[in-house]
């Protein structure tokens, strides 16, 4: 309702907020129709199982992997110490940041991680096949890890000793040895 005042004789009608807010329209129904929406592709199919596999985080099924590798590849109950368990962790750490870093490429410091983790699995599974071969050859079976033994390496001179050997007169321009 509209409030009227009166100023040197004139009547005025103000509307004021709570004014307009105090008015009543009896016409409203109280059966709203539903609205209407504008639906994406996505939402057509009525495949709801996606959005149930995006509500679980990819760290959180990261984790429980690791640790049903961990369980299955430790020597007794209170082991956490063994090379296995440790590379069984390391696998499965390895493959989610693997992972990452495919969605994420400039992701730099995740790539030194990765870097450290992988150098660090590879020297626990050189101390395990120097210690026991046959644990070392069911680690990486049961892993499906790619791991060259130590000995399995060439050395530099096994690679390239079937080449000849370099030029005498290796950094030396022709000029020289022309006035010679």
């Amino acid at each position: 309702m509209p409030l009227t005042s009166q100023y040197n004789g004139i009547a005025r009608t103000i509307a004021t907020p709570l004014a307009s807010s105090l008015a009543v329209d009896d016409d409203v129904s109280t059966d709203e129709e539903p609205a209407d929406f504008i639906l994406s592709a996505g939402e057509l199919d009525g495949s709801d199982d996606d959005a149930v596999e995006d509500a679980v985080p990819a760290r959180f099924l990261s984790a429980q992997r690791i640790q049903e590798l961990r369980v299955t590849h430790r020597r007794h109950e209170t082991d956490t110490g063994s090379p296995e368990y440790q590379v069984a962790g390391m696998t499965e750490r390895i493959a989610h940041l693997t992972n990452h870093l495919k969605e994420h490429p400039k992701d730099f410091s995740t790539r030194r991680g990765l870097v450290a983790l992988v150098n660090k699995r590879r020297r626990l599974l050189n101390y395990l096949f120097r210690e026991d071969e046959k644990r070392y050859v069911d680690i990486v079976s049961a892993l499906g890890i790619r791991h060259k033994v130590p000995g399995s390496i060439p050395s530099k001179e096994d690679q390239y000793g079937r080449f000849p050997p370099q030029k005498p007169n290796k950094g030396k321009s022709k000029m020289k040895l022309s006035k010679n």
